[in-house]
């Protein structure tokens, strides 16, 4: 019974690291998509309407030389 529990406790402690890396990136993959899903609707909201026609050009300084 003591053998089954350091082997188990040891199994566990290895696998640690890429259950955290594994749960991480799922995460990361989660939050991304849910960021790119908000982001355009909100850039639409806050960006003016471009203009359909410009002014008149302007001139530029007279040259010294």
């Amino acid at each position: 019974m003591s053998a089954t529990m350091v082997v188990g406790s040891l199994l566990l402690y290895t696998r640690i690291p890429s259950l955290t890396k594994y749960y991480m990136s799922e995460l990361k993959l989660e939050l991304t998509q849910l960021v790119t899903d908000m982001v355009p609707g909100q850039i639409d909201d806050v960006m003016p309407e471009l203009p359909s026609a410009t002014g008149p050009a302007i001139e530029l300084p007279a040259s010294p030389f």
